[in-house]
């Protein structure tokens, strides 16, 4: 079996009425590849380094499916609601999971 897929995001967002039409595009990727949110905002630390606004996990069940999640034709649709205009400005890793 192989090890789940993570995306790890921290988000910026810079105009809120903007972004809520990228949170609806993407909902249709994340479905389509099985996404489950296991972060999305909330309150956070950050002892070391930087952050930003808004930290988001999602789980994929392999990290194959994190990294074609990412390069859907669905997913890249959404994500142009999120870069447009300078509606946000996000950093984003893909890993996998370690299965012990």
């Amino acid at each position: 079996m192989a090890a789940k897929g993570y995306w790890i995001g921290r988000v910026d967002v810079r105009d809120l009425e903007a972004y809520k039409k990228y949170v609806e595009a993407n909902a249709v990727a994340f479905e389509k590849f099985g996404a489950k949110f296991l972060v999305r905002g909330g309150q956070f630390e950050n002892p070391e380094g930087t952050s930003r606004s808004r930290n988001v996990v999602l789980e994929f069940e392999s990290y194959a499916n994190a990294v074609e999640c990412y390069h859907s034709p669905e997913y890249r649709a959404a994500i142009g609601f999120r870069t447009k205009g300078g509606v946000s400005e996000a950093d984003m890793v893909i890993v996998e999971g370690w299965d012990g």
